[in-house]
């Protein structure tokens, strides 16, 4: 396939490390910093959006950094899944950002240079996770974003967040020494660690039961896409401010989990090697587990974001099982599913944290008669809610209905049924928020109003593109179909 050498991936990378520098010199500025991290995220969303008629034309965006030894270079590679990746967390980013102003202020939070900060780097590594060619340039961003990320898990320094926060480290980084081990392999018995359509493990002489230990392996080191049983930091980070939690839910932290085990089964593994082995079959069982049961833990819940978290825990799975599918609808609508579940989450999260900032609520049966003073908050909720069930036109629909089309193209009806159950789950745990929302009546003498608009606008936007994205602009569909070609033998 045909590439350019470009620093365009690398200024993707760059320009919010130097927004980050630049935000610590304006600590003491607030409107300055602040300025400074929205204009960031406007430039960094630009930067990835110039790259997309190159990659939409077939062309692949080549630029090596450094080599460290032999045939292993940090190296940057725009392809399509990428592209699609790194298209999503720009995006977000900006209002995310915009949503961060409304929400740290209205709560007067501290240590808001730190915030703003560390938020930074988290997305700087999340463009390197996605653009980079090899599995060396994607370990050191994948660490990057964990270290970045835990002063966001730990914001209010209580007893509390510092307890989540140790145990975020401790699954996350315990998963990074499986990355390592599993990139060293790689590169043992390959001599290379560069991201090949077809998978670069096939062709070589390794033992069957070394490449089924090396995908486990893998697997454990992808705990940020909070497969179960490794799922347990992800509800006990809710503790961070509900911003973090959309960072964590939606832009950054498990789709980069997520993003990275695609990348290893379709660019480490490839599609026949995942069929000839039954690691592909085995792992779609697996990651059904998650749904199914992540969705009752959910039923469980009545606070509102831990309830979200377990949800996330869910729809995180449908990924991989598409994609484990090794069929074109499945691959599709797994990798659609990163794109609708970020808009989606996001929108969710961006709601919880609305309603906080004006009720100070966090439980759902506390929550009677927020839908009366508070509409449009509550009607984005509902909106997304629809998506994660799954009911057209929303983007939740379309993902869903490939992953299910693959599972029957794979002639695996299990699959499909695994979908269907899950949305039957997912409505019973979304549909009741809404109805307490808008038919239970408020306490008495309780009144309140929607949270600031810079925050509503942001949860508005989002909310909206679930549903027009449901009719998705033809650059998606060109991206994705890009990214199937790619991998199917």
């Amino acid at each position: 396939m045909e590439a350019i050498t470009s620093a365009t991936p690398a200024l993707a990378v760059l320009v919010s490390l130097v927004a980050a520098a630049l935000i610590l010199l304006t600590g003491r500025h607030p409107n300055l910093r602040e300025s400074v991290s929205v204009g960031a995220s406007l430039i960094k969303f630009a930067i990835v959006a110039s790259m997309m008629p190159t990659v939409l034309a077939g062309t692949l965006i080549e630029f090596k950094v450094v080599d460290i030894l032999p045939n292993l270079p940090i190296m940057f590679r725009v392809d399509a899944f990428g592209m699609v990746f790194g298209l999503t967390a720009s995006f977000l980013w900006i209002l995310t950002t915009l949503y961060s102003m409304g929400y740290m202020r209205s709560l007067e939070e501290h240590s808001q240079t730190r915030y703003y900060f560390c938020f930074a780097i988290a997305l700087s590594s999340a463009m390197g996770i996605a653009f980079a060619a090899n599995l060396v340039t994607l370990f050191i961003f994948y660490e990057l974003l964990t270290v970045s990320t835990y002063p966001l898990v730990v914001h209010s320094e209580t007893p509390e967040a510092m307890s989540a926060g140790r145990k975020y480290l401790l699954y996350l980084l315990t998963a990074g020494v499986f990355l390592l081990f599993s990139t060293i392999a790689v590169y043992f018995y390959t001599g290379t660690t560069d991201f090949a359509f077809g998978g670069i493990l096939e062709g070589h002489d390794i033992p069957v039961n070394i490449i089924r230990l090396l995908f486990i392996t893998f697997m454990i080191g992808c705990t940020k896409a909070a497969f179960m049983p490794l799922h347990s930091w992800l509800p006990t980070a809710m503790i961070a401010p509900t911003p973090v939690s959309a960072l964590l839910h939606a832009v950054a932290v498990v789709k980069a989990g997520v993003f990275t085990a695609v990348r290893i089964i379709l660019y480490i593994f490839g599609v026949n090697l995942m069929q000839e082995t039954g690691l592909a079959l085995a792992m779609a069982y697996f990651v059904s587990f998650t749904i199914i049961t992540a969705s009752i833990f959910a039923l469980t819940q009545d606070n509102l974001k831990m309830r979200l978290a377990y949800s996330t825990v869910s729809q995180l799975s449908y990924i991989v099982l598409g994609v484990c599918m090794l069929t074109p609808a499945g691959i599709v609508g797994g990798m659609y599913h990163i794109v609708n579940h970020a808009l989606m989450k996001i929108t969710l999260f961006f709601c919880a944290g609305a309603i906080f900032v004006a009720t100070g609520k966090k439980n759902i049966s506390d929550m009677g008669g927020v839908g009366k003073f508070m509409p449009i908050t509550m009607l984005a909720f509902f909106i997304a809610s629809m998506g994660m069930i799954g009911i057209p036109p929303s983007i939740g629909f379309l993902s869903k209905w490939f992953i299910s089309l693959g599972a029957m193209e794979a002639h695996q009806a299990f699959f499909a049924f695994v979908m269907v159950a899950s949305g039957i789950l997912n409505a019973a745990y979304f549909l009741p928020i809404v109805y307490t929302a808008f038919f239970n009546k408020p306490k008495e003498g309780e009144q309140f109003t929607e949270a600031p608009m810079i925050m509503v606008v942001p949860l508005l936007i989002t909310a909206l593109l679930t549903l027009t994205l449901g009719i998705a602009p033809q650059g998606v569909y060109t991206l994705l179909l890009h990214a199937l070609q790619q991998v199917m033998p």
